[in-house]
């Protein structure tokens, strides 16, 4: 379809009875009196046009085509109606001069006839020398029409020669005039501007607008997320989008001067079979555009949490078991995402080799062609890797997989002709091939590859063998997590964590990795790893707990690896367990014991806990940018050490005193010479307080504690930006009373900042010292002077009676925007078996300003003594962890009691009473 057949074109907008109303309008009253007359005219027929083709849109929700055509002919008649009556009625010029001559060309998307409801209107106006003031004038009219019914234009004017020049010198517009289309006005005049675009601006300048074209589509990647994946992808300049295909035309166009997408196929860029791929996944593209527009009443190009909802629903995507209707819609829209970047791929590696072809040797190498050489049968030239025959892959369907396998152990390409060879052939790998020796060890190696499997798996998932050979992979394939904490795909997640393990293995993330990096070259098993790290979310999407799901996908596919019992019994294991040590490290006390007790108890021993620990941190550091921070490596490592030295003393490890006196010393080198306040304040600091903290925040409190004792000072605040931990340690030191805490969490968040752990100690005269670690809404630690002085400000603001809280952050925003697209609901869990001396609060909600505050203030008016709290953050939900007892200082088991407190604490989670405080 194009822009002149569209269907039923009258219904949309009937140009001869618009031109007629026009006419009747001006015989009445005059040209210039009629205006107003006019442009309400124009108006109705826009509405009125624009109304039948969502019409349209909604009956046939994925005619993408359909809809830019109809939209761009609309718009085009419009245009017409336009241009006649300003050079009839309003600039008549009947005896018009050779200068008096100007044709109108649309550009840009407008050119190709591709709009959106609410796309730019892009319109070169272009005159054979310099413009006439005739010429200025009937454009002004037309341009002023366009304005008052609020289109948004792009527009030039230009003379012919101004149009090559500019052309030569522009890349943008050299592209908006190779997609130039006649609109209106002097054929003759559009004719030659065409024919001196091609015969002077193009010759000699393809491999310059191909090299400028492909690092205007590497920088636009960038500014996107560099990412096809990314789960809020821009449908018009994200990876994998609308201007990735229309990249691909623009080159084909400027090289081969084609005129439609279609002949692509004729100069040999593109299979019949990938330009119906093509068809298919711009027509979806397409679609969904052009539903964001209608949606939003904008040109909105983004397809966010809140608009993923509805464009699903419009596009008549429905539940399933395990899949929500959101989910189905994303999945199949980084369906077609990657089949742009294959196409990509294909494509550009074939321009790659055309633009190589003409560039001819000189001199005495002229005549010399290097001979390809030969891998296993294969050929290889120019750091390519080719099949030598056409039925290569179809003889010996393991070689789909061996294929691979070469280029990551060798560093080499795959030829174009070959991916090619591969998409059309993937459909050999069956059942046997699934079980043959030979594939499954070409694929563990590949998978294990010691130069980029990253890479490697990227392509071998975008041909579609990766999830034909491992049909379970090929289930979460292009599957999104509809949340704000995961940031790409399954299979992107994967795959980007199989990388970093990669990349720790070879030591070059060893700096942001120290432990992970030390521990991988001792792990018995490092297939068992790289197996585990490819299997940690594959049963996503099934409709259960996806850990235990997975473990039984791994009992079965890892004996058909190639990996022994023992190995396939670990990877299971660490499947099972892949969230244990984050959720244990993040929501749990490391310094209570039987935090630690636990954990071992499930781990069991020192391979699993080191495999486990590297496989936790890839996967957290994969879920997305900003996610990994030193918080929590620091986290991950405390808990690490706790465990290994359970592990390996067993029985035998140290006691309670013995740990004590080993912290007490090291604090001592820490102090050095005001070493001796740890002898004098050994009164005040019971053995939980040197338990709980690091041995770097009591030397720090310590000192603090004693200079606040020389001067009386009732109150000392201590805020400095913490280098260990990315964070800002704020202590308070004070005399206890109830309440202490809210008190101060509300205060900190007045101030800006979000608590991400606090430890609240009771010394033995009554004194309380608080720490908290604090960050930013980013993440990011205070560590201005004036960031530092507003934190103690705030709180010694809060705790003197200075400021209300509650009304005060009453007035602070509610919860982001973004996080209203989905639906938490707040969940409490008790548990009086995770420690020895407290009871454990978890409470689940939504992420929003000011939680832990009233969190803290419903225990505190329920009559619960906050030890310590640990707060995680997952996108729009949050996960805060209390350590609490009663006002005695025992746990909290009646039953009754429990349900108040949690009654309470989901009145406090819950986004009424969070709009009720608004």
């Amino acid at each position: 379809m194009s822009v002149n057949n569209v269907p039923n074109q009258r219904a949309v907008i009937d140009r001869r009875a618009l031109a007629e109303a026009i006419a009747a309008a001006v015989a009445e009253c005059g040209a210039q009196k009629a205006r107003p007359k006019v442009v309400e005219l124009l108006r109705g027929a826009l509405d009125a046009g624009r109304a039948e083709l969502a019409r349209r849109l909604a009956e046939q929700t994925s005619a993408g085509y359909q809809c830019v055509h109809g939209q761009a002919f609309l718009i085009d008649q419009l245009i017409r109606v336009m241009h006649d009556h300003a050079i009839a009625d309003i600039f008549p010029a009947p005896n018009r001069t050779a200068g008096q001559r100007l044709t109108l060309i649309a550009v840009g998307g407008y050119g190709r006839g591709e709009m959106a409801p609410h796309s730019d209107v892009d319109i070169a106006f272009i005159t054979p020398a310099k413009s006439t003031p005739w010429c200025e004038q009937v454009i002004e009219a037309i341009l002023y029409y366009l304005w008052d019914l609020g289109l948004k234009v792009g527009h030039s004017s230009r003379s012919l020669d101004e149009m090559v020049r500019m052309a030569k010198q522009d890349l943008t517009i050299r592209t908006a005039i190779l997609e130039g289309r006649y609109l209106w006005g002097d054929q003759a005049l559009y004719d030659e501007a065409s024919r001196r675009f091609w015969s002077e601006v193009v010759p000699g300048s393809e491999a310059q607008f191909v090299s400028e074209k492909l690092e205007e589509r590497n920088q636009r990647h960038k500014r996107m997320g560099d990412s096809r994946y990314v789960v809020e992808p821009n449908v018009k300049d994200g990876k994998g989008g609308l201007r990735d295909l229309q990249t691909l035309y623009w080159i084909g166009k400027y090289i081969h001067r084609v005129k439609s997408a279609s002949e692509l196929v004729d100069v040999g860029l593109f299979t019949a079979t990938e330009y119906r791929t093509f068809r298919r996944a711009e027509n979806f593209l397409l679609a969904v555009r052009c539903h964001l527009h209608t949606i939003t009443g904008r040109a909105e190009d983004r397809l966010t949490f809140d608009l993923q909802r509805e464009v699903a629903a419009r596009m008549e995507f429905a539940d399933r078991p395990g899949k929500s209707a959101v989910e189905r819609f994303m999945q199949y829209y980084f369906l077609q995402a990657r089949h742009v970047g294959h196409l990509t791929g294909v494509f550009l590696a074939h321009i790659d080799e055309e633009m190589a072809g003409k560039k001819k040797a000189r001199g005495l190498l002229a005549t010399f062609r290097p001979r390809a050489r030969e891998l296993k049968g294969y050929k290889v030239f120019g750091g390519k890797i080719a099949a030598p025959a056409d039925d290569w892959f179809e003889n010996d369907p393991v070689r789909l997989i061996e294929v691979f396998q070469l280029a990551e152990e060798h560093g080499y390409e795959i030829h174009p002709e070959t991916l090619r060879m591969i998409a059309r052939d993937v459909k050999c790998i069956d059942a046997r091939v699934r079980s043959d020796p030979r594939a499954n060890a070409a694929f563990l190696a590949l998978l294990t590859g010691r130069r980029d499997p990253e890479t490697v798996l990227r392509w071998m998932n975008e041909s579609g063998v990766f999830g034909r050979f491992v049909p379970d992979f090929g289930r979460v394939g292009a599957q999104m997590q509809f949340d704000m904490y995961h940031h790409y795909t399954v299979d992107e997640h994967t795959i980007r964590a199989i990388g970093l393990l990669a990349k720790i293995e070879r030591g070059e993330l060893a700096q942001d990795h120290p432990l992970s990096a030390e521990i991988i070259p001792k792990l018995a098993s490092r297939r068992s790893l790289y197996v585990a790290t490819l299997l940690h979310d594959i049963a996503k999407g099934r409709g259960g707990d996806h850990s235990v799901l997975g473990a039984e996908v791994a009992l079965e596919l890892c004996p058909r690896l190639g990996l022994t019992q023992d190995e396939t019994e670990l990877v299971a294991w660490l499947v099972r367990h892949h969230l244990l040590m984050s959720a244990t490290a993040f929501k749990r006390d490391v310094a209570d014991p039987q935090t630690i007790l636990d954990f071992v108890a499930q781990v069991q021993g020192l391979e699993r806990l080191r495999q486990l620990l590297v496989l936790t941190v890839v996967d957290i550091r994969a879920v997305g940018p900003g996610i990994w921070n030193s918080w929590k490596r620091q986290l991950l490592t405390d808990l690490y050490e706790l465990a290994e030295e359970q592990l390996r003393l067993g029985h035998k490890r140290h006691g309670r005193a013995e740990r004590v006196a080993a912290k007490k010393a090291r604090v001592a080198e820490l102090l050095g010479a005001d070493a001796h306040v740890i002898d004098d304040l050994a009164d005040r600091f019971d053995d939980a307080y040197w338990i709980a903290e690091p041995e770097d925040i009591i030397a720090l409190n310590l000192p603090h504690y004693w200079a606040a004792m020389q001067v009386e000072d009732r109150l000392s605040i201590h805020a400095h930006y913490y280098a260990a931990r990315g964070a800002t340690l704020v202590t308070v030191i004070g005399d206890d009373h109830p309440g202490l805490f809210y008190r101060i969490a509300g205060a900190i968040h007045l101030a800006g900042g979000n608590i991400i752990d606090a430890r609240i100690h009771t010394n033995r005269v009554g004194k309380a010292v608080d720490n908290f670690l604090v960050q930013d809404p980013l993440g990011k630690p205070f560590r201005e002077d004036d960031q530092l002085a507003r934190l103690k400000t705030a709180i010694e603001d809060a705790l003197g009676g200075k400021i209300e809280l509650v009304p005060q952050l009453a007035k602070r925003p509610l919860s982001r925007a973004r996080a209203e697209s989905f639906e938490v609901r707040p969940r409490v869990q008790f548990d009086n078996k995770a420690s020895g001396r407290f009871t454990v609060i978890e409470v689940g909600a939504r992420d929003r300003p000011a939680l832990l505050n009233r969190l803290a203030r419903a225990l505190f008016e329920n009559k619960v003594m906050i030890n310590s709290a640990h707060i995680t953050n997952y996108g729009e939900r949050a996960v805060d962890t209390f350590y609490v007892t009663d006002l005695i200082g025992h746990k909290i088991d009646s039953p009754d009691r429990l349900r108040a407190i949690e009654a309470a604490l989901l009145n406090a989670a819950s986004d009424q009473f969070a709009a009720a405080a608004a």
